[in-house]
């Protein structure tokens, strides 16, 4: 599996924040106005799903409830957490 896309997948399944960036021309090619904010993309339960197919532990996802999903959800964001907490080589 290509690391870069599980390392995507994994970042849309836990949900992150992106700084977007607006700029805004003149008719004469000038920067008239710059905008910077951030956006922040909720957690994704298809994302999750799809990277746990692709790690190999969701072999059983179709019989899990909403219920069991949104627990796996849990456990990821608190792993994610503890990783960004300690010593993260992702």
């Amino acid at each position: 599996m290509d690391k870069k896309l599980a390392k995507s997948l994994y970042k849309k399944a836990v949900g992150y924040t992106a700084v977007e960036k607006t700029l805004e021309y003149s008719p004469e090619g000038d920067l008239v106005k710059k905008k910077v904010s951030s956006k922040h993309y909720p957690p994704d339960i298809t994302a999750l799903k799809a990277y746990l197919d692709l790690i190999g532990e969701g072999n059983d996802l179709e019989s899990m409830t909403d219920e069991a999903l949104e627990k796996e959800k849990e456990r990821l964001l608190k792993e994610l957490e503890e990783l960004k907490n300690g010593t993260d080589e992702t």
